[in-house]
């Protein structure tokens, strides 16, 4: 059994080598912890003497992997197993669906949702993992702690959710030698150092060397930007918490999707309209038609859309409404100073060549009215003058965390976009963006802008809408070749034109 342990690296060996009945880490991101805590689970399960293992993670993709994974490493330690099946659990007077694999020793690993009435009347390992993004972290604490009255044990792992997390407070706890609780830490350049480029490296069967070592980092540092101290190194950031937890985020990019960036200098703006609406022009035919070429023609489009002018960014974000009611996101489009006209003229562009366009919502508070307006009277009803408000957020920002957890969405692989979405804080039960602005990888300051488009590129994905279309048929020709007055007055009068209409609904809100 050792030598099937020995593809772990030292800090990973270290966490399975403690057997202390509740353990907790803080950890970096990409450092292979919860991989690890599989192999635990694994082993504990396949042996006569073993527990059960209950896993909490913070969406069902998580649920899902850790239960495969377990099995993937069941077989590699030779361990009868049997396949993974999804099952149905009453949680509180309803069921839902949850994943299991059991072992010929009959202990099975389940992966349930995270709510802390789940563990009630259990017994064995519990693992939360991403402790610090669950909504009720002391709940789930307690529930599993009494597995330690039966031998049980339970295993906290988590990257950090700001200061004033219960997490970050557990983690307190236990440095202050309040709880007696085994305490791990893995920052991203202790698991480098042991080892986790290397192991990278070996996998994608590439040549290690120091110096790809070095970009390799720089490159993953740069991604998270500023939160690299709370995602790679351990150190929680004063705020209130986000609201987007970063693998839950992660999880629903694709690389597919791209990010379409434009700036111009302050001067731009006092050039002619005619030269100014020419280099748009040539910015939409040049950068935005090899990306809006990708479009589906058969799946309905919508847009949201954040005004910014001077300070904060102009975001378009289309989305794209799959088979399976995913919301794909094409392209974004990023404005940072960029006269109104000219906006105005990005913006039609774009939206006269979404492939049936059904609905837009807008931000149309202070000189983004101008836009929303306009686009109204170009496109009519179809388009959302949204008044961002506390009220607004409150009603609709908790929808787009449920399509990030319930992959409903889409979105591109940005660290930008990381960021912005990353920064939504929330704050008495409202969700908003961050007071202070943050930088990019460039230097450029952000607000969030990218996060809002989306959240209402979103809202009018689910717009309750009429689309119109009209069957040109002949007419018959009364004698002089004109048609007869019951034709003109009933349009339902036999001969007279037709004309269809069809409502979609994407799910009215």
């Amino acid at each position: 059994m050792a030598e099937k342990l020995s593809v772990l690296l030292p800090y990973q060996r270290r966490w399975i080598a403690d057997q202390a009945q509740v353990k907790v880490c803080e950890k970096s991101r990409r450092v292979g912890l919860t991989w690890t805590e599989a192999a635990d689970a694994a082993l504990s399960a396949a042996s006569q003497r073993g527990l059960d293992t209950w896993y909490i993670g913070y969406n069902k993709d998580m649920a899902l992997e850790f239960v495969w994974t377990a099995a993937e490493w069941a077989r590699r330690f030779n361990r009868a197993a049997r396949e993974v099946e999804e099952i149905a659990v009453n949680d509180e007077n309803r069921d839902i669906l949850a994943y299991r694999v059991r072992f010929a020793s009959g202990r099975k690993i389940v992966a349930l949702s995270s709510r802390p009435s789940n563990l009630r009347g259990k017994d064995g390992r519990a693992v939360i993992d991403e402790a610090a993004f669950h909504d009720d972290l002391p709940g789930l604490l307690k529930a599993a702690l009494a597995f330690t009255m039966w031998g049980g044990k339970v295993r906290v792992i988590s990257t950090h959710n700001g200061a004033a997390s219960a997490f970050n407070e557990l983690i307190t706890d236990i440095r202050a030698g309040r709880l007696n609780y085994s305490l791990h830490r893995i920052t991203f350049d202790e698991a480098v150092g042991e080892g986790l480029y290397r192991k990278i490296c070996e996998r994608r069967k590439v040549e290690w060397s120091a110096e790809g070592e070095r970009a390799w980092r720089q490159e993953i540092v740069e991604f998270y930007g500023d939160n690299a101290d709370e995602e790679l190194f351990c150190i929680p950031r004063a705020n209130v918490g986000a609201f987007l937890s970063t693998p839950l985020i992660e999880s629903r990019m694709r690389t597919a999707s791209q990010v379409v960036r434009w700036e111009m200098p302050a001067s731009f703006a006092a050039q002619p309209e005619e030269t100014r609406n020419r280099i748009a022009l040539d910015f939409c035919r040049e950068q935005l038609d090899p990306v809006m070429a990708l479009l589906d023609p058969g799946l309905m489009s919508c847009f949201g859309e954040d005004f910014g002018r001077s300070g904060d960014l102009t975001v378009i974000w289309p989305l794209q409404i799959e088979a399976r009611l995913t919301r794909r996101t094409p392209f974004v489009v990023e404005l940072r100073n960029i006269p109104f006209r000219q906006q105005e003229q990005i913006l039609f562009y774009i939206v006269d060549r979404l492939p049936r366009f059904f609905a837009g919502a807008m931000d149309a508070r202070g000189n983004g009215q101008y836009l929303a307006e306009t686009a109204m009277q170009r496109y009519g009803e179809r388009i959302r003058q949204v008044m961002l408000s506390p009220e607004w957020y409150r009603d609709n920002m908790p929808r787009y965390k449920a399509a990030f957890e319930d992959g409903a969405i889409e979105l591109p692989k940005d660290a930008a976009i990381l960021a912005d979405h990353r920064s939504l804080v929330m704050d008495k039960g409202i969700v908003k963006a961050p007071e202070r602005r943050e930088r990019d990888a460039a230097g450029r300051e952000r607000h969030g802008d990218s996060a809002i488009a989306g959240a209402l590129a979103y809202f009018a994905s689910h717009q309750d809408v009429v689309e119109y279309d009209y069957l040109s048929i002949p007419r018959v020709i009364n004698g002089a070749g004109a048609m007869t007055m019951a034709q003109r007055i009933d349009p339902m009068a036999e001969d007279a034109p037709a004309r269809r209409s069809h409502r979609f609904s994407t799910g009215a809100w």
